[in-house]
């Protein structure tokens, strides 16, 4: 029996927590110092997963991540709440990536090691629980087209609801739909493909 690695959706939970860390950001923007360490610790995680995947380089997450909230901080007395905190939080992440892509482009990259792929490989945790199901994900996702990709992202993993996304991302709502539509059933297919294999290899 195939048991699909796709989030399931938790709509009414993202909702609560959405109003949750808006609230703690229109708090935080008047200096309260409780209220900015909630709206860091609620929405953390979402922030992570998104920079790993628009960078491409989940070594590099965490200073990503780290820009973002720094951003979002200075920011704080402009946020009035006219969309969520997230997904406020996500179009600053999204433009932290896009800076940092800009200046790694301009500059060489240096490795102090031949094959720095293999010892990157290497370095990255094994046995943890859920990591194998997640690096199958991953890699999936990777399989997918960039906008399809971006749009399951968003709303199926960061959970943005699809009306948000479409103005993050910059399309109608019904492309975002038919994006994430798309991308559930083709990872869907690659992970039935890939059990297929597995099995016969078996």
């Amino acid at each position: 029996m195939t048991t699909s690695v796709l989030p399931a959706p938790r709509r009414a939970e993202r909702a609560t927590a959405d109003v949750s860390a808006t609230a703690w950001a229109l708090a935080a923007r008047g200096g309260d110092l409780d209220a900015t360490e909630h709206f860091v610790r609620a929405l953390h995680a979402d922030v992570l997963r998104y920079v790993a995947f628009l960078s491409g380089d989940p070594q590099g997450a965490d200073d990503l991540a780290q820009d973002t909230f720094v951003r979002a901080l200075g920011s704080l007395p402009r946020f009035e709440g006219r969309s969520s905190a997230r997904t406020w939080l996500m179009s600053i992440a999204r433009r932290a990536v896009a800076d940092s892509l800009r200046r790694a482009a301009v500059r060489p990259r240096s490795a102090d090691t031949d094959d720095w792929q293999s010892a990157m490989e290497r370095a990255q945790p094994r046995g943890l629980p859920g990591f194998d199901d997640g690096v199958a994900l991953l890699d999936l996702l990777e399989r997918l087209p960039d906008e399809r990709r971006e749009a399951f992202m968003l709303t199926q993993v960061v959970g943005l609801p699809y009306d948000e996304a479409a103005g993050l991302i910059g399309c109608p709502v019904g492309t975002v739909r038919s994006r994430v539509a798309r991308a559930r059933a083709t990872l869907d297919r690659l992970l039935l493909e890939a059990e297929a294999q597995a099995a016969e290899a078996a």
